[in-house]
């Protein structure tokens, strides 16, 4: 299927591994121009033909930085792609297991610059060249947005607030020919599910159980269908799908194996 992308640009935030990574190549393999945002630029990314930006976007200057460094690149934005999320393994460890109580301000503010703000901030940036463009907001929320009692919770509360946005994004710039979309995945095979120091498998450790086996343990209990995680490359083909000329905006796109139930 031609996807009608070939030529067009793209940012992408987070774009060194994970999904990120995988939606870098995807965006290129459709002829896209892409910039990419990370703190890091790893071998991944380095074997691509994105270019990258060294920035840290849960500063207040990063995401001006990078919409700066992308005008200059490619001229103007034709789609951008908010996915910068997660972060340090201890950080997202923290939400998990402290309580309201317990979890101190600073990490919230920590991870509302990272979740939220950053994607606001690289938004409001972008907007003057997308509305100028008629392009295409996507943000990658999380099914924590849904469930946010589950914890960590102050990364599903900030993926909540995320989507929220996207709401706002489309309302107001729709009918200057803006798309904005959120795409919520569920379990996907990043590190904090595969890595053996990730989040999940730090939990098998402490745990005294094989990593494999604790995976399937938390899919079960999450209600997971399909009964695997997804793959980086099944939210890519998403993202990609949803970027093309098409009428959808406002809307929320799951990969989760059919763990969100509820209409």
């Amino acid at each position: 299927m031609d996807l009608h992308l070939a030529g067009k640009t793209a940012v992408v935030t987070g774009g060194s591994k994970g999904i990120g990574l995988a939606l870098v190549r995807t965006l290129l393999a459709e002829g896209m121009r892409v910039v990419t945002a990370s703190r890091t630029i790893t071998a991944g990314l380095k074997e691509t033909a994105a270019v990258p930006v060294t920035v840290d976007l849960s500063t207040a200057h990063g995401p001006a930085e990078l919409v700066d460094r992308a005008l200059v690149e490619l001229g103007g934005i034709d789609l951008l792609v908010n996915n910068v999320g997660v972060g340090d393994t201890d950080d997202f460890a923290k939400g998990a297991r402290l309580n309201l109580i317990e979890l101190p301000d600073d990490v919230w503010e920590h991870t509302f610059n990272l979740h939220f703000y950053s994607a606001l901030r690289v938004s409001r940036a972008a907007l003057p060249s997308l509305v100028e463009r008629r392009g295409t907001i996507i943000n990658v929320s999380s099914v924590g947005a849904r469930s946010v009692a589950a914890g960590p919770a102050d990364y599903n509360v900030s993926k909540a607030a995320l989507s929220a946005l996207t709401k706002v994004l489309a309302e107001q710039f729709g009918g200057k020919g803006v798309r904005a979309i959120t795409v919520s995945p569920g379990p996907v095979g990043t590190g904090v599910w595969t890595d053996p120091d990730g989040f999940v498998g730090r939990m098998a450790k402490e745990q005294g159980v094989p990593h494999d086996a604790l995976v399937e343990q938390i899919l079960a209990a999450s209600g997971v269908t399909t009964g695997r995680v997804a793959t980086p490359e099944e939210v890519a083909r998403l993202i990609a799908f949803l970027a093309s000329p098409n009428n959808i905006t406002g809307s929320e796109y799951f990969v989760d194996g059919g763990m969100i139930k509820n209409v």
